[in-house]
């Protein structure tokens, strides 16, 4: 009885975690497809053409939607943490502070994999080994 309620207090910590990654990267495509001024702006502070924006808004948006499918999730993981790792290089090369700026897409990333690996099995035998 106790392993089945920590079995689903687990998947909806999971389940509670990916939706709070999915919310926020869906506000950054929506950002970006949408040509918001300040996205633009702080686009081409880190030497990205506001030209971009729907095209790395689209990317963003794809990758989520696979992220979100539960078929898909461990795909968009792999492919999100691909984006995010090229948003850590951008701030690394412009000399961006590293606890708040540079770091935040790590942040972002092990949320999404914990979440994932809360609401996945097969991802938590991966990651997990004892």
């Amino acid at each position: 009885m106790n392993d089945i309620k920590s079995s689903k207090t687990t998947l909806w910590v999971g389940r509670v975690l990916s939706g709070l990654v999915i919310a926020f990267l869906l506000f950054d495509a929506w950002g970006k497809l949408a040509e918001l001024e300040i996205v633009l702006t702080t686009m081409g502070e880190l030497g990205i053409p506001g030209s971009l924006s729907i095209t790395i808004g689209s990317i963003l948006l794809v990758i989520t939607i696979l992220y979100a499918i539960p078929q898909t999730s461990a795909f968009g993981a792999l492919l999100l943490t691909g984006y995010l790792g090229g948003a850590v290089v951008i701030h690394v090369r412009v000399g961006n502070p590293l606890f708040s700026h540079t770091l935040f897409p790590v942040y972002v990333g092990i949320l999404l994999w914990v979440g994932l690996a809360l609401r996945n099995r097969k991802v938590k035998d991966l990651f997990w080994v004892f």
